[in-house]
């Protein structure tokens, strides 16, 4: 069955590429509708009941397409993001765990997010309260990017849904294959499916610091550094992360200016 989907952007030439792109190499989506402007989105939004609506995220003010989000009631759908931006604004992207396409929109990149966009609509609809953590996260992606700051608030897909959390929680992060396990501080462990070098790029590199190809640790939380039968970064709660020996140097110089 495919999914019902509304292009959302105030170019009226951008509306039909999108259009056509998912057309042409997209069957899984049926594009239901076009809107200009966020009240008429809104009204196709309440009246179609799409499953997924790429929006422009400046509408033309770079607001309106968050306002949309919030004042829309039956929050079942899910979001994919069309922008210019790049740089910071792709960090908050990634930390709000959401789909999205940079213009000019490469036709690989779309099969891929209507591929990932699939994916999560049919575990979302096992349980319904994940959309409810899925429209905080943009809460929090609709603040870091008005506000151009950085949260200390990460999402995480997993396999039952998302997960929202403070980096603070975080103990390390480990590479396995080309997604990433996340350690909390509680004991408990997420596998996330993006990479660790996302993750990298994703959090405070004043408070995390990759170690290893395969290990990224939380500074904070760092005890000592030992060298007996290898080279370890050694956490709260006796946890040893392994430091490649490439990068032994400099983190014993950053340690030591710290």
């Amino acid at each position: 069955m495919k999914l019902r989907a509304l292009v959302v952007d105030d170019e009226e030439f951008a509306r039909k590429n999108l259009t056509m792109l998912l057309e042409d190499n997209c069957p899984e989506i049926e594009v239901i509708g076009q809107a200009s402007r966020k009240e008429q989105a809104k009204a196709i939004i309440e009246s179609s009941q799409p499953d997924v609506v790429f929006l422009d995220i400046r509408m033309p003010s770079g607001a309106e397409g968050f306002e949309l989000l919030e004042e829309i009631e039956n929050k079942d759908f899910l979001v994919v993001f069309v922008t210019a931006f790049k740089d910071y604004a792709i960090r908050a992207f990634n930390a709000s765990a959401v789909y999205y396409l940079l213009k000019p929109i490469d036709p690989d990149e779309l099969k891929i997010a209507v591929s990932r966009v699939v994916e999560t609509r049919n575990t979302y609809k096992e349980d319904p309260e994940n959309y409810a953590t899925y429209f905080d996260s943009l809460k929090d992606l609709s603040r870091n990017l008005l506000q151009n700051k950085q949260s200390g608030r990460i999402a995480i897909s997993h396999t039952k849904g998302l997960k929202i959390v403070e980096d603070d929680t975080i103990t390390h992060l480990e590479a396995s294959g080309n997604c990433t396990t996340i350690y909390f501080n509680d004991g408990s462990r997420y596998l996330d499916t993006r990479t660790l070098k996302t993750y990298e790029a994703l959090l405070n590199p004043s408070k995390f610091c990759r170690v290893h190809k395969s290990h990224i640790i939380n500074l904070d939380i760092l005890k000592e550094y030992a060298n007996e039968d290898g080279h370890f970064a050694v956490l709260e709660g006796g946890i040893r992360v392994p430091v490649a020996r490439n990068r032994v140097t400099e983190f014993v110089k950053m340690l030591k200016e710290s």
